[in-house]
């Protein structure tokens, strides 16, 4: 599994560190960081993140 985040759509709202916080993370700027190819275990974390962003910014390749 890959994540991709759209930084251009991204305004770090945060709501996916709430869902995945294994792969997803606020850095010490207030930007979003985030693991780019977390274990497959983190699926169902990372759909749901991708589900509550309001700005659908995260999409997720096989």
């Amino acid at each position: 599994m890959k994540v991709v985040v759209d930084m251009n759509k991204c305004q770090d709202h945060g709501q996916c560190v709430f869902s995945a916080p294994d792969v997803f993370r606020m850095d010490d700027d207030g930007r979003l960081a985030y693991v780019p190819d977390p274990d497959d275990a983190l699926r169902d974390e990372v759909e749901e993140a991708a589900d509550v962003c309001p700005l659908q910014a995260i999409r997720i390749e096989d």
